[in-house]
């Protein structure tokens, strides 16, 4: 079963996910089960989500 980013309302630092990326990572020599590439895969598209909603925050937090 491939996992699920948690809700919108419940959103996670870019920093934080990246951080699981990055454990997930941990030993690049080593290859991903199936069930790790698809985790891997719902993380990298949590954090260009937090990355986008962080850069729109921090322009709204400059321009005002």
């Amino acid at each position: 079963m491939i996992p699920t980013p948690p809700d919108c309302g419940s959103a996670r630092s870019a920093a934080v996910v990246n951080d699981e990326i990055r454990a997930l990572m941990r030993r690049p020599e080593v290859r991903l089960s199936g069930e790790d590439r698809a985790r891997y895969e719902v993380l990298v598209a949590e954090w260009t989500r937090a990355e986008q909603a962080e850069s729109l925050r921090d322009g709204i937090v400059e321009a005002a």
